[in-house]
């Protein structure tokens, strides 16, 4: 126990420092939310990554896919790392970085608004962005405090109550720099966690070898017509495992507290580095994650799946190693869902304040005032997230834990097509961007409330999600080539900023010819 607390100890005291520490970066709003848009290849590939995985990642997707697909749920981690993390710096990073400093964005929605000249989008987005991410905060304690009462015989209340406030102090204090900052720290904690948790877990299971073996013997009712499905290269069910893939790795690409972390990267330069950092970083933390939650069916005597839950795998899973690797997973953990609950209240609050109530109620607002009023709502979101997670674990309000589920779809359904037709392609129209916003919203709605009206292969959250992305991609080129042209002397405004213009010195030979 001693051992425990005093890494959490040390730990917290880092991460309160960096923030104190960086309150000379968040006096203005570019500091507070992009760090002046200074943010170097590391600390940016970081945060992305940090932003991505959190304990819904470890605890809960690895734990839920590794016992239903065994070892190939590790094909998720790589999709993550080569879709979720390579592409999506590869075709958003730069251009996001060019168009949303010359439309002077700093928000999704700002930068929505100000592309398609429509200050209703801008507050759509905002209102979608707001209602979403807010349960998808609260989800991140769910995982956290399973494992806190592994190692601690601690209170949910109390672990959640603790995380939230120490997350609050950094994140206010240093905004944007003190986050990035902090999320290399906890980067490097996750990476050297999962190895070496990985590494204990199957040398309790005899190695990689036997580990495999006793898996290609585990039998399950569900898939009597497959010989060692768990262990097989694309498990019992290949269909539903590529919706997962495309819903966690596609899903970044419209995700606003991932994809506002290129508006705030330094150089052209920084880009490409942070692009390998990125993937490098995503293939071992997320397909570790995976990997390990492939072996979960080979801990079935440790845990009751039908009675606590997936959520339960992998603390089963872990709760038998050394005292210091528990502590080694609780700081992963704990790193992990600090890093994206401070991207979560930093987008929520920017979004809700540069986007609804500077718009709409206070357009004079001064820069100090501003900053101040994202501060005050990073509390107030980190209140709401924390009444929400202690209401869903007293009373079981079965909705609130739908309504986790579905906000990733929900958010990257109704941006990712917007997002990557607006930086593109001049043609695109604020009406196809209504009809994305609408469409991705809408069915995951109707998948959270009224799922038997759906066919059945979309009545899974997941697969909607997944539908909701790819349906964009179509959706969108389509109404925009039905509705009027956006104005040509304005797009071609905003697409001047990827041109430019270069003098290069020229050296004239002799003619070959006499004229």
């Amino acid at each position: 126990m001693v051992i425990k607390l005093t890494m959490l100890i040390a730990f917290f005291a880092v991460m309160i420092g960096i923030g104190l520490y960086c309150r000379r970066h968040a006096t203005d709003v570019k500091g507070f939310v992009l760090g002046g848009r200074s943010v170097g290849p590391w600390l940016t590939a970081f945060a992305y990554g940090t932003s991505y995985f959190s304990a819904v990642v470890f605890v809960g997707y690895a734990g839920q896919f590794g016992w239903k697909y065994g070892i190939a749920s590790t094909w998720i981690g790589l999709g993550n790392a080569v879709l979720g993390s390579l592409l999506a710096w590869v075709v958003l990073g730069r251009r996001t970085r060019i168009m949303t400093q010359h439309l002077d964005s700093s928000t999704m929605p700002e930068f929505f608004g100000s592309r398609f000249q429509s200050r209703a989008l801008k507050i759509g987005a905002s209102v979608l962005i707001f209602v979403f991410l807010i349960p998808y905060t609260a989800s991140l304690y769910n995982g956290l405090s399973r494992l806190f009462a592994m190692a601690f015989n601690v209170d949910f209340t109390v672990c959640i109550v603790i995380m939230a406030v120490l997350t609050g102090i950094y994140v206010i204090a240093g905004g944007y720099m003190a986050t990035a900052i902090n999320d290399f720290i906890q980067g490097i904690i996750m990476l050297f966690g999962i190895c070496a948790v990985i590494w204990a877990i199957l040398e309790s299971k005899g190695g990689f070898t036997e580990a495999m073996n006793a898996l290609a013997e585990v039998e399950d009712p569900q898939y009597t017509q497959m010989n060692g499905a768990f262990a097989s290269f694309l498990g019992p069910a290949p269909l539903d495992l590529f919706g997962v893939v495309i819903l966690t790795s596609m899903g970044t690409w419209g995700l606003p507290q991932m994809v506002q972390k290129f508006y705030a990267i330094k150089s052209e330069k920084d880009i490409h580095k942070g692009t390998v950092i990125s993937t490098l970083f995503a293939l071992i933390v997320s397909g570790g994650c995976y990997f390990l939650g492939g072996f979960g069916r080979l801990f079935s005597d440790q845990v009751n799946v039908e009675a606590d839950g997936y959520d339960s795998i992998i603390p089963a899973m872990v709760s038998g190693l050394p005292d210091i690797l528990i502590a080694l997973v609780v700081l992963l953990v704990l790193s992990a869902s600090m890093s994206t609950l401070s991207s979560l209240v930093m987008a929520s609050s920017s979004t809700l304040t540069l986007d609804f109530i500077k718009e709409n109620f206070a357009r004079n607002m001064g820069e100090k005032t501003q900053v101040l009023v994202m501060r005050l709502l990073i509390v107030v979101f980190i209140v709401i997230s924390v009444i929400i997670a202690m209401v869903q674990y007293k009373s079981s309000v079965t909705f609130i834990a739908q309504l986790m589920g579905i906000s990733w779809g929900a958010l990257a359904g109704s941006f990712l097509a917007p997002m990557i037709y607006g930086l593109y392609w001049k043609r695109t129209t604020r009406t196809a961007c209504w009809a994305s916003f609408i469409f991705g919203t809408g069915i995951m709605l109707v998948n959270m409330l009224f799922p038997q009206i759906l066919p059945a292969v979309i009545q899974s959250p997941i697969n909607a999600g997944a539908l909701a992305m790819m349906a964009g991609l179509v959706i969108v080129p389509v109404v925009s080539l039905i509705t009027p042209k956006p104005d040509q002397e304005f797009t071609d405004d905003c697409f001047r900023c990827y041109d430019t213009t270069t003098q290069v010195a020229l050296k004239f030979s002799l003619p070959d010819e006499e004229e």
